[in-house]
């Protein structure tokens, strides 16, 4: 389950220096801005219909997040219970 966590903790991080690359011009038009376009967009695109905008702001990644961490949480949570 380490391993799991570890791995889920390594794309946290990279969704939020995907999150972070959007305040930069061009950004995502690096070659660190495609990388992360390849491993953070397929994700991320399960929560595009839910509109999380405040004005400029978009909580999507915030919320994808969220819900990664939950269900990592739940998933260890259902393995501890198994065994």
């Amino acid at each position: 389950m380490s391993l799991v966590n570890d791995i889920v903790y390594l794309y946290t991080i990279l969704l939020v220096i995907y999150a972070l690359l959007s305040w930069f011009p061009g950004g995502y038009d690096s070659a660190i801005g495609r990388f992360l376009r390849k491993i953070c967009e397929p994700y991320l695109s399960l929560f595009d219909h839910l509109n999380l905008s405040l004005g400029p702001i978009n909580f999507n990644i915030a919320f994808a997040i969220i819900v990664l961490q939950l269900a990592v949480q739940a998933l260890s949570r259902i393995i501890i219970a198994i065994f």
